[in-house]
């Protein structure tokens, strides 16, 4: 039963890990935008801009995977 649950969790295919990423990069720039309201100025621009490259980083992780899996 645990494990009909656990394999909705997981990433199988390119399509899932670009949706995934799709959604990690929508609220990463909802998160950006609250820092730009909550710090303005160059503080702000630097916290938005932080935020999108986290998700370059772990889109990369998660492809990089996917890839590596569907290659075994």
């Amino acid at each position: 039963m645990f494990q009909r649950i656990k394999r909705l969790f997981v990433i199988k295919t390119k399509f899932e890990a670009f949706v995934v990423i799709y959604g990690l990069g929508v609220g990463a720039v909802e998160r950006g935008m609250q820092y730009l309201h909550d710090y303005p100025g160059i503080g702000g621009k630097l916290l938005f801009a932080i935020c999108p490259i986290a998700v370059f980083m772990a889109g990369g992780r998660i492809l990089d995977s996917v890839e590596h899996d569907y290659a075994d």
